[in-house]
């Protein structure tokens, strides 16, 4: 009897426990809201992509009530205008999406960024079931200010398939065939973004002559504008294509358009994408609506409408990438994929890569 009533004792307890937990978040939350409510709205600085333009305030607003101001700019000119507006006094953004080298070398290294950590609420995104990894995934070394929400097989470059016929590229050396020479298009490779990621992988797999011979005798076009590069591979007027807006080609790819991915090639295996990742800009102006922005995100609705806007796959584990993403781009157990979006790989070889490759376009003929 007696061993019975300690166990409803402690049974008793422990949903005391749980409610008391329960009311907490919810206490937390609802208070949240409500200040966020009154801010009116929040602002996002993130890439200029058409689909999450529209997707991300349009679904925001009808959540939660609250406008969202969506700055969008490739990611260095987004830290360029912070840094401007910092060293004036002026704080504008609440939060931001931007890729590893913004975050890292950038936001992070000037001290833009607030502790994100601290900031989620909901169990839906604490909780360590919902995650593939076992945990929510913050990359910066301090666990705390930039969290990843995507992990994407990455394809290596587009083409048109009018003009690239199927084994004209098996190797990464093919790409230097003077059939191709003036017909390759890239992401400019001399500012943070794409480009970087793309040309600091190609120069840490192959080394700088190949970058050189790639860039400077295969007389590549460089492009800010992934608008433009995928309006070029679409209309034929390069035929092989870096950086150019994922999401968009491969909806320009099911209505019929002669382009395709490629995820590799036999001496140039895949890897990942961490697409953009997101942080809390330090003196927010809409703190709570910030707050309640970043919850959403890494909840599982933000993650999926974000997921489904820029054709990534999301590391929680109660999504369902293959519903909207082809196999080939979700990742396989197992399977030692090169990730270039860790922090060591971006503040060092990536880094160094992209100091070098700079130099090396400085002296290309104009």
């Amino acid at each position: 009897m007696k061993s019975l009533l300690v166990a409803l004792f402690l049974a008793t307890l422990a949903l005391s426990f749980a409610q008391a937990q329960s009311s907490g978040w919810q206490k937390t939350w609802d208070e949240t809201l409500k200040a966020a409510r009154e801010e009116g709205k929040v602002v996002v600085t993130g890439p200029p992509d058409a689909q999450v333009r529209k997707a991300l305030p349009e679904t925001f607003k009808k959540r939660y009530g609250i406008a969202m101001e969506y700055q969008s700019a490739r990611g260095s000119d987004s830290a360029n205008k912070m840094r401007a507006e910092r060293a004036a006094g002026i704080y504008t953004a609440d939060a931001a999406l931007a890729g590893s080298n913004t975050m890292f070398t950038v936001m992070m290294r000037e001290d833009m960024l607030a502790p994100l950590r601290p900031e989620l609420i909901l169990p839906d995104v604490t909780e360590g079931k919902n995650w593939k990894r076992g945990s929510i995934w913050f990359v910066d070394p301090d666990e705390k200010f930039v969290l990843r929400l995507f992990s994407t097989v990455n394809e290596a470059f587009w083409i048109n398939t009018q003009e690239v016929k199927p084994g004209e590229l098996r190797k990464v050396q093919d790409l230097l065939n003077p059939r191709w020479k003036g017909k390759i298009a890239f992401m400019d490779p001399s500012v943070a973004g794409t480009g970087a990621n793309q040309a600091a992988n190609l120069y840490a797999k192959f080394g700088a002559d190949f970058v050189k011979k790639l860039f400077i005798d295969q007389q590549t076009a460089f492009s800010r504008d992934r608008r433009q590069l995928t309006d070029w591979l679409a209309r034929g007027t390069y035929h092989i294509a870096f950086g150019a807006e994922d999401g968009e080609l491969e909806r320009l790819r099911k209505e019929g358009m002669p382009i395709n991915s490629v995820f590799g090639l036999e001496d140039m295996p895949g890897s990942l994408s961490g697409g953009n990742q997101v942080a809390l800009y330090k003196n927010a102006p809409h703190p709570n609506a910030a707050r309640v922005f970043v919850n959403w995100m890494a909840s599982k609705e933000g993650s999926e409408i974000y997921a489904r806007a820029l054709n990534m796959v999301p590391v929680r584990a109660d999504i369902d990438a293959s519903a909207f993403m082809p196999p080939e781009v979700i990742p396989r157990p197992g399977v030692n994929y090169f990730d270039p979006y860790l922090y060591e790989f971006t503040v060092t070889t990536k880094e160094n890569a992209r100091v070098q490759i700079k130099e090396m376009l400085r002296a290309r003929p104009q």
